[in-house]
């Protein structure tokens, strides 16, 4: 590493934040995060024990009822300077992010001004929890209603999004009166380290943030979730883990919100504007290098745009500068791990062999770090594994339709349903198609759907719950009825 690189992951703290403390594991033990460009390890952190977990339950527990009551203008103000301390440190941040997790440090900018947005959001809604107040059918009854915290509340939050995954669990959590205990996804914990050393400088009481380092996460879930004091799980990952801990959250009866997987169609009908199709599919495919769950996985062209739109598709891919995130114009950092890599370089071998054509990429570029070309693939049969599996990865497959019918029956053919992108001019078309897909979001003529300001989530095995908008709150937020009998 250079020495500024050095020098930002310096200042992180690499122990466990517990009852407002930085403190090593129980045992010692510590684990190293790598820098995927490279191979390099760059810090080592503590690795949490059983009894961390609990005691870092227990704090929040025991801080719960303080913060609930606290004045929503208190925990607005207190969201607000964590926004404007994180905007502050926008440049060392996105360095550190780049250094854990791999992304153009151009690109980790804009996810530290994303994650500074779910700050900002919530920090406004802190102070707009209401309830209603009616009078009854039969007019006997008044029906009051109010909301109150769901209590502590354990969020788990993936490393492809390092920080904005973590202001968007922490945000409406805090803002909501629920604290927190967060695990971060072992391969980039620095984000989320520094950024519970924000909310500490901020003024945020301790206890009511935890954050519990591990790479043995679970037995250190199992021992959370299993706490009798907790009262909420929401988790950003895979559908097979979600699934697992959806088991393991039943016996206590936790709230959930699940943000899971997802195999995004992109659909291009014959009346769209090649430009914006193109640009917005560069943009649906290539944000995070692809390793997003808003990914666009299957690129669905009508068979007359396909040829050209497959050839302006490769052009625009094979000029992205492939490097470390730290070089000047790189636009596509490494895959995260060599578990990442040799499954995009499977899934494209799949794919050749049952008939694919290979237009651009398709290979591992350099001899260090987990490099893999952007890459496009033409004519993919819908029997390859790329067209049921998440890719993950620069791979963009290209498929043909001919009509609006079959464009929608490929899109839903998935047991996914987070995201679709749509491109027509038409109005009429774009609505009915908004109304056929299956999917929690729709992007129209445009290949980004993340904002903070609107309600993020899916359908069917891309999860439930809503992160974010006026929704996002709500996920922590239990709603209380009291009966007025005033005959």
């Amino acid at each position: 590493m250079e020495e500024r690189e050095r020098a930002v992951v310096r200042t992180v703290p690499t122990g466990l934040y517990v009852d407002g403390a930085w403190r090593e594991a129980a045992d010692g033990g510590r684990f190293d995060v790598e820098d995927p460009a490279t191979g390099e390890v760059i810090a080592s952190v503590a690795d949490a024990t059983v009894d961390d977990a609990r005691q870092a339950v227990d704090a929040a527990v025991a801080h719960q009822e303080a913060w609930a009551h606290s004045a929503p203008r208190e925990r607005a103000e207190i969201l607000r300077r964590a926004f404007e301390a994180v905007m502050a440190a926008q440049d060392d941040l996105a360095l550190l992010m780049t250094l854990e997790m791999g992304k153009p440090v151009a690109e980790s900018r804009g996810e530290v001004a994303y994650a500074a947005e779910f700050l900002r959001w919530f920090s406004e809604e802190a102070v707009r929890v209401h309830g209603d107040f009616y009078v009854s059918p039969d007019a006997t009854t008044r029906v009051l209603t109010t909301r109150q915290p769901v209590g502590p509340s354990y969020l788990i939050t993936p490393w492809n999004f390092p920080l904005a995954m973590g202001t968007r669990k922490i945000a409406p959590a805090l803002a909501a009166g629920c604290t927190v205990i967060v695990k971060p996804a072992e391969q980039t914990p620095l984000c989320t380290l520094a950024l519970a050393s924000i909310f500490e400088r901020v003024g945020l009481p301790p206890g009511v943030l935890n954050v519990v380092t591990t790479s043995h996460p679970g037995p250190i879930s199992d021992a959370i979730i299993g706490h009798p004091g907790l009262r909420k799980l929401s988790f950003t990952g895979s559908t097979e883990v979600g699934s697992l801990l959806m088991r393991k959250a039943s016996s206590g009866l936790l709230r959930l919100s699940m943000e899971l997987g997802g195999n995004a169609p992109l659909i291009v009908f014959e009346d769209a504007d090649l430009d914006k199709a193109v640009a917005g599919a560069v943009f649906a495919k290539m944000r995070n290098g692809g390793e997003a769950c808003t990914s666009a996985n299957r690129i669905l062209v009508h068979e007359s745009l396909a040829d050209t739109f497959s050839e302006r598709l490769a052009t625009a891919l094979a000029s992205l500068k492939v490097a470390r995130g730290t070089e000047p114009d790189a636009s596509v950092g490494p895959l995260i791990d060599a578990d990442a890599l040799a499954k995009v370089s499977g899934l494209v071998e799949d794919a050749v062999a049952a008939g694919a054509s290979l237009v651009t990429g398709g290979e591992r570029r350099g001899d260090r770090g987990y490099f893999f070309s952007p890459t496009v693939l033409r004519d993919v049969p819908p029997t390859a594994r790329v067209f049921r599996e998440e890719i993950f990865g620069p791979v963009a497959p290209v498929y043909r339709f001919d009509d609006d019918d079959e464009a929608i029956r490929l899109a839903n053919d998935t047991t996914y349903g987070l995201v679709g992108y749509i491109f027509t001019e038409s109005l009429s078309r774009a609505v009915r198609t908004i109304e056929a897909l299956e999917t929690g979001m729709v992007g129209v003529n445009q290949g980004l759907v993340s904002n903070a300001a609107a309600p993020f989530g899916g359908v069917k095995r891309s999860g439930f719950g809503r992160e974010g908008g006026f929704e996002g709150i709500h996920e922590y937020l239990n709603v209380k009825y009291a009966a007025l009998n005033l005959s």
